[in-house]
């Protein structure tokens, strides 16, 4: 009976081990990674294959991720020797979080260590990890000496042609528009994440990496040389200041290399990304409160160098209950009748705590004051100290446009600072996120995005918006936090062709811990009173997430919860097509009603419709949006 059992128990063993190669399964047998050898021997190039089961049919997704580094001593790549396989090591992580799209995190993984050497005799190990959503794999120097630098990373994704992708050209800001492509004929740097639908429609994947630390750059996805291959490339030396190599001292640990992977509801409520990242530094979390803030700059780009402005925004923010407002650049010039201190002052006696705005100084040619206050630790301790006698709750500190080590750190630099005074961070003109919100939860949201304030910028966002906003909950934002600045009814420079449900349903379609209320006091002031409750009780913070429908460039309806409510929101991106959506709400408990508060398009762009009903677990209703429109719900339960 032993015997029998041991073999019953080796059979279940997640990870097969021969001479040449090695399988890892997921927890739940859906995602397959295979290593494999280009010389099917002990030694050679080695390469990933990912599998993906669906409906009991399993099918090739990624046919080889080629693996490689290359250190300024020497090479691991091509002459590798396999060593050994570690015993398969099950992962399980239960978390919580202060902000996202879910409050409880639960994770499981199988992993095992990969052992190589190269032919001078030196280690590398790769850490492979299936997830039920996704796989992962780092690459590890696990010797306890030396200094060296990173010359190149070999890592490469061979994506077959007839692939259909969703690509975001590179650039420092992150902030271009998504391509939607059906082959690899375009050939860039391209920017993280990156999100692919397999030729047989069995899958979809999210390429991107996570756990980034002072130990490496990131990194940006390139089919520049072979247009098949994505292979993951390290900044360039015009990038931004700086060495372009990123230096390591030993041991050492890559970022992870993260695919999520799965149905497009897998994809949009994945916390892989976070899942992968190193738990929280920070002990006492009780001051990390997310929150809507009040910006004056989308609507008067100058606006904080008035205190009359500042003061309307505060009292917007008062009389929406949002616990925030923002002071943003020259605010060090503010005039007309109090300085910054006085509106410091003003905010507080309202119930309003304030943030503010810095330039990172890091980028010579962005000249916008304060310029220097954030560059060195001793400038941040007394800049952080000011700000928290003042009763500032954060800082939204601007203007990267690096993605080198030195600027890794120096982004970890404000993080660890910021929290000695218990400041929260914004990050804009950034890197796109890395699982930082986990490791430094105090971290709030990054832009990363062509958010609204590109309706100041050019013409293009009018035209683009609609299809741009239905991509974005698919990529950019299923990798965390995301500071759009959305719920915009009235016009900044240039207009918007959203609907008023469009603009409305953002509040929840996007998710940012601190989410940027962008539109002037009119444009809220003006609203019906269901939209304004609705605005006045959203969360910025969720206990969890489902995608209800959508498909990238077309439409989405999420819904996110917090304690025992709802919050639904969906848009249309078709520019001359209404739409007829089934909503149903078998996410919602057995047994219980709900009240719905349902916030339709109306019967032109600026009108909207309220209706009320008692819905529950079966029920159904048709909701209609207008072309390039949208809806926000709220479910509250029926005691």
């Amino acid at each position: 009976m032993k015997q029998i059992l041991s073999l019953i128990l080796i059979s279940l063993i997640p990870v097969l081990l021969s001479a040449r190669n090695a399988e890892v399964v997921s927890p739940n047998t859906k995602i397959r990674v295979e290593l494999l050898n280009t010389n099917d021997d002990k030694t050679g190039e080695w390469y990933l294959k990912v599998y993906f089961e669906n409906n009991n049919q399993t099918s090739e997704i990624i046919p080889k991720i080629e693996l490689g580094i290359s250190r300024s001593d020497q090479d691991f790549h091509k002459n590798l020797k396999l060593l050994k396989i570690s015993r398969p090591k099950q992962i399980e992580e239960d978390y919580t979080t202060k902000h996202g799209k879910r409050s409880h995190r639960n994770n499981s993984a199988n992993e095992v260590v990969v052992s190589f050497e190269n032919p001078d005799k030196t280690r590398l190990n790769l850490i492979i990890r299936a997830y039920n959503d996704g796989m992962a794999f780092r690459y590890q120097f696990p010797e306890n000496k030396g200094n060296f630098a990173i010359k190149d990373e070999l890592t490469s994704y061979i994506i077959p042609d007839s692939t259909e992708r969703w690509l975001q050209k590179f650039d420092l800001s992150n902030e271009k528009l998504f391509d939607h492509m059906n082959s690899s004929d375009i050939q860039e740097n391209w920017g993280y994440p990156a999100l692919f639908h397999s030729p047989d429609h069995s899958c979809w994947y999210l390429v991107h990496e996570a756990d980034l630390d002072r130990n490496y750059c990131a990194t940006k996805l390139s089919n520049l040389k072979d247009k098949k291959s994505y292979k993951v490339t390290l900044p360039a030396p015009h990038e931004g200041e700086g060495e372009a190599l990123p230096k390591i001292s030993l041991p050492w640990k890559s970022p992870w290399r993260v695919i999520i992977m799965g149905e497009l509801s897998d994809i949009v409520e994945s916390t892989l990304v976070e899942d992968v990242s190193t738990p929280s530094v920070i002990e006492d979390t009780d001051w990390i409160k997310p929150g809507l803030v009040s910006w004056n700059y989308w609507s008067d780009n100058h606006g904080t160098r008035d205190y009359q402005t500042v003061k309307k925004f505060t009292d917007l923010a008062a009389r929406m209950d949002w616990p925030y407002t923002l002071f943003d650049w020259e605010w060090d010039a503010m005039g007309n009748g109090g300085d910054v201190e006085d509106a410091a002052k003003y905010a507080i006696s309202k119930g309003i705590k304030p943030l503010i705005w810095y330039n990172s100084g890091m980028f010579k040619w962005i000249t916008a004051t304060p310029i220097d206050r954030m560059k060195t630790h001793e400038n941040r301790m007394e800049e952080f100290a000011w700000l928290k006698g003042l009763g500032f709750a954060g800082v939204k500190v601007d203007f990267f446009l690096s993605e080198k080590q030195y600027m890794i750190n120096y982004y970890l630099d404000i993080l660890k600072d910021a929290a000695k005074f218990e400041m929260m961070v914004n990050f804009h003109g950034s890197l796109v996120p890395r699982g930082w919100a986990r490791t430094y939860p105090h971290l709030m949201t990054l832009e990363a995005v062509r958010g609204a304030e590109w309706y100041n910028n050019n013409p293009e966002l009018t035209t683009t918006a609609p299809e741009h906003n239905t991509i974005l909950p698919f990529t950019r934002n299923v990798v965390g936090s995301m500071d759009y600045t959305p719920v915009t009814f009235t016009n900044s420079q240039h207009p918007h062709i959203t609907s008023y449900g469009h603009e409305l349903a953002l509040g929840v379609v996007f998710e940012s811990a601190f989410q940027h209320m962008a539109d002037r006091p009119d444009g809220y002031d003006n609203l019906p009173d269901a939209a304004k409750i609705f605005l006045r009780e959203l969360p910025a913070a969720w206990n969890d997430t489902k995608l209800i429908d959508g498909y990238p460039g077309k439409d989405v309806i999420i819904a996110r919860r917090k304690g025992t409510g709802w919050y639904l929101g969906g848009i249309n991106a078709e520019a001359h097509q209404n739409k007829n959506k089934t909503l149903n709400f078998n996410f919602l408990p057995e047994g219980q009603k709900y009240k719905l508060t349902l916030i339709t398009d109306g019967e032109y762009d600026t009108e909207l419709s309220t209706s009320y009903l008692v819905v529950d677990k079966n029920s159904e209703i048709v909701v209609k949006m207008l072309r390039r429109g949208g809806f926000a719900a709220s479910l509250k339960p029926v005691q």
